[in-house]
């Protein structure tokens, strides 16, 4: 494993966030990407497009922020309790599946495992303590 990271879910106001925390933390983006930047963007709906589909901002030596707009469009909605991940990024794709299929017995998959357009193998789930769980290999 090589860091576990915090992934905060915000309902349309993650820039106004992020743009928060990196000035307290006093750090620069490492990513910033808006819904309008990824295939497929011309099938949500116009508000949507502009909204935030990853950000991230260093916190120490080997920690990030991570943060998304939720959208309602993919029937997502926002509660205390479902407004974060924890972000697992693992060292191969073997790990990967061990960790999201051990995670995900008797809870749910909402994400499947699959490599993704952004050069990850990603998955997410609720384990059945209904903790949400990202699992990453960063494939480059």
């Amino acid at each position: 494993m090589i860091s576990i990271n915090p992934y905060l879910n915000f309902m349309g106001n993650t820039e106004d966030a992020m743009n928060f925390y990196k000035n307290v933390f006093g750090v620069e983006f490492t990513a910033f990407q808006r819904f309008n930047d990824s295939p497929g963007h011309e099938k949500m709906a116009k508000h949507e497009q502009s909204m935030i589909m990853h950000a991230s901002i260093p916190m120490g030596k080997h920690n990030t922020l991570l943060a998304t707009d939720t959208l309602e469009s993919m029937g997502m909605s926002l509660n205390a309790g479902n407004n974060f991940y924890i972000c697992v990024n693992t060292e191969s794709e073997e790990e990967t599946d061990r960790y999201f299929n051990k995670l995900v017995e008797n809870g749910k998959i909402e994400m499947p495992l699959n490599k993704t357009f952004w050069g990850a193998y990603c998955g997410m789930c609720r384990d059945k303590f209904g903790i949400q769980w990202m699992i990453n290999f960063d494939l480059k």
